[in-house]
């Protein structure tokens, strides 16, 4: 910033920042002051000087000001270390001793137990829950499925009573771990799902699984049988329960039917051979009795 100084006085620059008058206007101002002022009015001059700003006497004002801009001197600055020194720090450097065995070689620490979060335990629950009431459980790969084709698939299998089941890896696997279900750990690689029911509607979910041939069917377990997927498609094949009922039945009266009559044989054939046995003899004795009487008796001896 430059201002414009007033007529008579030249300003000088006496070291960086500092501003002085001349000497002509400095001499002036002193002069016109009594001697025993003069000290005082030099320290004022100065002092005002100093702290930038006015003077008492405003004929010899700065005319020029500058302001320093820019970042502060940086003194931490990395240095070089003197060689000497570079040879002590190097020659008292620690040196710690090598392990007696490497730590690789070491069996690694313990792990701290993993607390177990709040929706893990619900989801093992729902886990035990679903194995425990379902009758039946079919495993199929999770494709892709388009959520149009998921709705419509649940519907289909709602109408027959059998559920679709989710349940992430980390949890399932454990579990079947510890249970009586561990021979269908081998099922479930990758995303997988459960198609579950109270009762073992496998003709109902083959036939629903035909209409959606990109959703592959693994395997499951009926009634705590363990099945491939060609062992529920034969189960499929089989007549309901209400059919092999009635040939059951059908089949039970049947023998029930011939047991009776083989019972009933021996004595009806016994009793009718008696009877003809009777019927003989009540004629043959009969006959005799008529022959006897038919018979001329028997002429008197002579004496």
């Amino acid at each position: 910033m430059r201002i414009a100084a007033p007529s008579g006085a030249t300003p000088t620059i006496s070291g960086p920042g500092f501003f002085t008058p001349a000497p002509q206007s400095l001499a002036t101002s002193v002069s016109a002051q009594p001697s025993w002022e003069l000290p005082v009015a030099m320290a004022a001059a100065v002092a005002g000087i100093l702290r930038g700003g006015l003077p008492p006497r405003a004929a010899w004002l700065p005319t020029l000001q500058t302001v320093r801009h820019g970042s502060k001197a940086v003194t931490r600055h990395w240095r070089v270390m003197h060689f000497q020194r570079q040879k002590l720090m190097a020659i008292t450097e620690y040196i710690p001793p090598k392990p007696a065995i490497n730590p690789r070689c070491l069996p690694p620490p313990p792990k701290p137990p993993k607390e177990e979060s709040g929706l893990v335990r619900l989801l093992r629950q729902d886990i035990v829950a679903v194995f425990r009431d379902n009758r039946m459980i079919a495993v199929c790969q999770n494709v892709a499925l388009s959520a149009e084709d998921k709705l419509l698939l649940r519907h289909q299998l709602r109408k027959h009573k059998i559920f679709i089941k989710v349940f992430p890896s980390q949890v399932l696997k454990p579990f079947l771990e510890n249970s009586k279900y561990q021979n269908l750990l081998p099922l479930f690689v990758g995303h997988n799902l459960l198609l579950v029911s109270e009762e073992p509607k496998v003709k109902e979910m083959v036939r629903v699984l035909k209409s959606v041939p990109f959703l592959p069917l693994l395997g499951g377990c009926v009634d705590d049988t363990i099945l491939s997927r060609q062992g529920l498609v034969d189960y499929a094949k089989l007549p309901s329960l209400d059919q092999l009922q009635g040939q059951l039945v059908g089949g039970l009266t049947h023998l029930m039917a011939q047991t009776h009559y083989l019972l009933q044989h021996q004595p009806v054939q016994l009793t009718s051979l008696l009877d003809q046995y009777v019927k003989e003899q009540n004629e043959g004795d009969c006959a005799t009795s008529a022959n006897e009487k038919l018979r001329p008796p028997d002429p008197a001896p002579d004496a």
